[in-house]
């Protein structure tokens, strides 16, 4: 009598069990993913508001208690970006939220709310959604390569920046400067310790929109 022939694959319940374990887990999975999202967009939110908070409450002091600043050196800059300062200069802006110095080369400039093109030929702008003058945080402060922040191309490492708010005056040291394309944003990341990030256009003397951005990165000594 012939031996029965073992099957070679067997039928188990391996499987079945398996899918169940994946059709159980798969819930919890989609809970914790929904979790995590919920939980970054009340951080962002909470952030973002806290930050137009202070520009606010900053904007009310200004208006009892103006930060003021000197007329800039116009040696360096293209005439083109005179013209649209002197203009900017006699349409209503908001006020300013700070003071930003660089003594090495004379610098003293209002800090706006802001980066958009009249914001900038008036002043510099606070990067929105960067940590606010005077409190911790990355501060991202961008300005015009042809104006304001011309002086920019001579910055080096040990640099004194100072910072003026209604809270008082910081001192900053220049800790490295560096280039980046356009679309690189990681240099405004949140930062453990207080501190500012000048953003212009570069190359300085480009003719035309500049292909790149300069980066000044200073910290609290």
């Amino acid at each position: 009598m012939a031996s029965p022939v073992e099957d070679p694959h067997p039928v188990t319940d391996a499987a079945p069990r398996t899918r169940r374990s994946f059709a159980a887990a798969e819930p919890a999975a989609w809970l914790i993913g929904v979790a995590c999202v919920v939980t970054f967009g009340v951080l962002h939110v909470d952030r973002v508001l806290g930050a137009r908070y202070e520009v606010a409450r900053f904007a009310a002091l200004q208006a009892r208690e103006p930060l003021t600043t000197s007329t800039p050196d116009l040696t360096l800059w293209e005439p083109k970006r005179i013209a649209a300062w002197r203009s900017a200069l006699r349409t209503p802006g908001p006020a300013s939220i700070g003071v930003l110095r660089i003594p090495k080369f004379g610098l003293e400039v209002p800090v706006l709310p802001g980066t958009d093109e009249v914001t900038l030929d008036r002043g510099v702008g606070h990067i929105d959604d960067t940590a606010v003058p005077g409190t911790d945080g990355n501060i991202g402060i961008a300005g015009h390569r042809d104006g304001f922040f011309r002086g920019l191309k001579d910055i080096g490492v040990g640099d004194v920046i100072e910072l003026e708010t209604h809270h008082g005056k910081e001192v900053y040291r220049v800790q490295r400067t560096w280039v980046v394309s356009p679309d690189d944003v990681s240099v405004l990341d949140a930062t453990p310790t207080r501190s500012l990030t000048l953003v212009t256009c570069y190359p300085f003397y480009f003719v035309g929109p500049a292909p790149e951005r300069f980066i000044v990165r200073a910290e609290r000594p």
